[in-house]
């Protein structure tokens, strides 16, 4: 904790101005870029603290996600022409089957606040993935769940990795960095101290001093 892990998300997703240095996404500097700009290069993220809307149903938290993708204008949709309602019902179903893929549909319409922090978790990931990103950045999506639920989500997870969704963890649970990730970066006091494979960085003395007491 404190080692600098969610900010350098703030950072990358433009929460944060950067004082020196620079961002690149596809060789092109997004630095300078806002949130929503950086959204829009195809970067989509989670936050530490869960951000929902806790009144609307888990299925209407899900379909902002798709605000991205959506064609229609506001005044379509406000209208309600006939292009407009297939493309809410097109993104519908796309959002019926986030819910199925991460085992939430029987939670589609229930206000995302009555939800255990598990679940709550789960909405916002599928949120973020919604938006069909290059980049998907997930600040500690395990915390507060345990293994059997931690594992269900490490499945997902490798699934849009290997769907070529480039997607980074910023987690502090060990076991779970070391069995669902290729490579690691390990951060402390806001310096990169390792990086490589999981079996390369627990090995390494830096981090076992760090972490795990002097080596």
């Amino acid at each position: 904790n404190g080692s600098g892990k969610s900010t350098v998300v703030n950072l990358v997703t433009g929460v944060l101005a950067l004082t020196s240095g620079d961002v690149r996404l596809d060789n092109q500097s997004i630095a300078t870029a806002t949130s929503d700009e950086v959204a829009r290069h195809g970067v989509a993220r989670t936050f530490q603290n869960i951000r929902l809307l806790a009144e609307a149903s888990v299925l209407d938290n899900v379909m902002i996600g798709f605000h991205r993708l959506e064609r229609s204008s506001a005044l379509a949709n406000l209208l309600g022409l006939p292009a407009s309602r297939r493309e809410t019902r097109d993104l519908r179903e796309r959002a019926r089957g986030l819910l199925k893929r991460f085992a939430m549909t029987e939670f589609a319409d229930l206000a995302a606040g009555s939800l255990a922090y598990g679940h709550q978790r789960r909405v916002e990931m599928m949120r973020a993935v919604a938006s069909s990103p290059e980049v998907l950045l997930l600040d500690e999506p395990v915390a507060g769940m345990n293994d059997v639920e931690a594992n269900e989500l490490g499945v997902i997870f490798r699934s849009l990795a290997d769907g070529g969704m480039a997607v980074l963890l910023i987690e502090h649970n060990t076991r779970f960095v070391t069995q669902m990730c290729r490579e690691v970066h390990v951060l402390d006091g806001g310096q990169l101290i390792a990086q490589g494979t999981p079996e390369q960085v627990m090995r390494d003395p830096a981090v076992v001093a760090a972490y795990m007491g002097v080596a």
